[in-house]
């Protein structure tokens, strides 16, 4: 569930995280107490929740291992993003929510960016549960309070949750049905979760403490619905609340100075600036020109041309801005071509597999990229979750009950890889088996060069882009795929027209993200699993038995030695499937940013944090000033 927030939300909750044994949590410090009820049932009482093993901080701890605690409070930091938008409401399909919309949402538990599956109290002080998990009592801190100033209490979390489930959006809503039974205020600061009977326990309590904390004053008062654009900001009470915006291009974000989370060990050395701007570009060009007059501060390069040759305007050359890389621990992003399933023509799993076959990575790598990035394989690409070789012994015992509703080969194949080009754009052994397996699918050339099937209909395939940038990758890709007589178009469209057809499913190619957790769990729901075939999150709309099976099973795993061949089988599930056209990632951060900037000397494996636990030296600032920097 708590992957459905982040989706829904562009925050991190930190949920969807795994449990430990009763023994292990109680050599963290937890202890036994009564459950509210009275009844002599033994419960724990924690700061936090650790799926697999302990908490790494105690219920004592000071502050983040990878924070300066003393890091001064200042400055700005701004920040791009491309197109525009034109409401505040983060958590609807309508129209397009500010960036950062939802930063000002804080939830009952979060997580950390050096660990792996552990959930601390932010707006608990504690949480308390039995060894079943059958339900759990957050205790809320003293003192919360939302932007405005009004109190936050129970009655906000029973409203968040029951507004959630009512109309957020159909997959995030069928997971929690899946999950919570009933939400129950007990006093202003107790409220009790009752889960259903029957769902997998592991991180059901995280799952829980994930939901974002709504203002039910505000909705009432503002006539704001979840599922409604809104063109007024939703408040929270995060250390951030709305600044100010421009005509749909510029939004700012300000720090609350009445913050009520400002001492809490778990923010300190946190929250560091006292605004963040994001500015919106109609193109990554014109983004990149706007960085070199001083328009923003801070970039993160995605371009490998501009990084490789763009970097050579004054401002570099001078010593006012930083290019650095920076290294990331996280899994990749599982970046692809997404294959619209919904469409019949793309259901034959021999087109897809020759739609594959027509990217050349290697020679897109080598001649556009500057060979800065690595091939995406995996659903879990860059971690221990990624299946390799043949099946496992575990993974077999998964695989054979679900063997008839999977591709052949499934039980003694390899897992699936991208395949390896030549450095010759039209790699003629690449394009000969992709021209074989369309013989195969009954798409045959006629005389003017174009397949068409029994029927005389053309072979028709539409990759949709809104980006400039990613026009050079894409229209070769466009050429190898008309070499082999597809009629392939490549269609730019505006960002608005991007967003309305990638929500009605009107593309037959897309790039996007399906990219999973280290711990996966209920999130596989919203971006594989049947029920999702009509959420955004699902692009290629993928509904399979098999596949829903084994997310269930990812969800039951109680253990790592369960966990890992379980994502293992399902990720040699997927990839077999061939719903996408793998792209790249790299295993860094590439930033650039005017030199006023500073960060921990070791960051944490799974985020870059710059909004997060940089902040901004006055010092030097004062001297870019001077500079005419901006």
């Amino acid at each position: 569930m708590a992957k459905a927030a982040i989706a829904i939300s562009g925050r991190d909750p930190a949920a969807g995280l795994r449990r430990a044994g009763l023994a292990l949590m109680l050599g963290a410090g937890l202890w036994l107490g009564l459950t509210q009820a009275g009844r002599a049932e033994d419960t724990i009482v924690a700061h936090g929740v650790a799926t697999l093993g302990t908490l790494s901080y105690s219920p004592d701890f000071t502050h983040l291992a990878y924070v300066n605690p003393e890091a001064p409070k200042g400055g700005e930091i701004s920040e791009w993003t491309s197109g525009g938008f034109d409401n505040f409401n983060p958590y609807t399909l309508e129209g397009r929510a500010a960036a950062w919309a939802s930063a000002a949402h804080e939830s009952l538990l979060t997580g950390t960016a050096d660990t792996v599956g552990e959930a601390y109290c932010l707006l608990c002080e504690s949480v308390e549960y039995p060894a079943s998990k059958d339900w759990a009592i957050f205790t809320l801190r003293e003192g919360i309070r939302f932007s405005d100033g009004t109190l936050a209490t129970t009655d906000d979390v029973v409203f968040s949750y029951e507004t959630f489930r009512d109309f957020g959006l159909s997959s995030f809503r069928a997971v929690l049905a899946q999950q919570v039974a009933s939400v129950e205020k007990l006093d202003d600061r107790r409220v009790k979760f009752t889960f259903q009977p029957g769902y997998p326990r592991r991180d059901i309590i995280q799952a829980a403490g994930g939901l974002p904390l709504l203002s039910r004053a505000q909705f009432e008062r503002d006539k704001i619905s979840l599922d409604k654009a809104s063109d007024v900001p939703l408040i929270g009470t995060g250390p951030y609340k709305f600044g100010a915006s421009k005509d749909g291009r510029s939004v700012s974000w300000v720090r609350n100075p009445d913050y009520w989370g400002e001492d809490l060990p778990i923010n300190r050395g946190r929250n560091n600036f006292d605004t963040v701007r994001i500015e919106y570009f109609g193109d990554y060009n014109s983004a990149f020109e706007a960085f070199k007059a001083g328009a923003y501060t801070f970039r993160n390069e995605a371009s490998s041309i501009q990084w490789a040759t763009g970097y050579d305007f004054p401002a570099f050359t001078k010593g006012l801005v930083q290019k650095v890389e920076l290294p990331s621990g996280d899994v990749a992003s599982g970046q692809a071509f997404l294959i619209n399933l919904r469409h019949p023509h793309l259901q034959d799993i021999r087109l897809r597999e020759a739609l594959g076959l027509a990217f050349n990575f290697e020679w897109s790598n080598a001649t556009l990229f500057y060979g800065l990035y690595s091939r995406v394989n995996s659903i879990w690409e860059n971690s221990y979750l990624a299946a390799s070789g043949t099946p496992s012994a575990e993974e077999l015992a998964i695989l054979e009950p679900l063997a008839a509703d999977l591709p052949d080969g499934i039980l003694s194949d390899e897992a699936v890889m991208a395949p390896v080009s030549s450095a010759d754009q039209f790699d003629r052994k690449n394009l000969r088996r992709a021209g074989k397996l369309l013989d195969e699918a009954g798409w045959s050339v006629g005389n003017d060069g174009l397949r068409r099937n029994a029927a005389g209909e053309v072979l028709r395939i539409t990759i949709l882009n809104d980006s400039q940038t990613f026009d050079r990758v894409i229209n070769p890709f466009v050429e190898n795929l008309r070499r082999i007589g597809i009629d392939a178009v490549h269609e730019r469209v505006d960002d608005a027209q991007y967003e309305n057809r990638r929500r009605s499913h009107d593309f037959d190619l897309i790039t996007s993200h399906v990219g999973q957790d280290l711990l996966p769990g209920a999130d596989l729901q919203q971006y594989f699993g049947s029920a999702s075939v009509g959420d955004v999150f699902n692009a290629m709309g993928l509904a399979n038995p098999a596949v829903d099976k084994m997310i269930r099973l990812v969800e039951e795993a109680n253990t790592r030695e369960e966990l890992v061949p379980r994502v293992h089988a399902l990720d040699r599930a997927l990839r077999a499937l061939r719903f996408w056209v793998p792209q790249w990632y790299k295993a860094s951060h590439t930033v650039a940013y005017y030199d006023m900037f500073e960060h921990p000397e070791v960051l944490p494996p799974y985020a870059l944090g710059e909004t997060d636990f940089w902040w901004y030296n006055a010092e030097k600032a004062e001297k870019l000033k001077q500079a005419g920097a901006f």
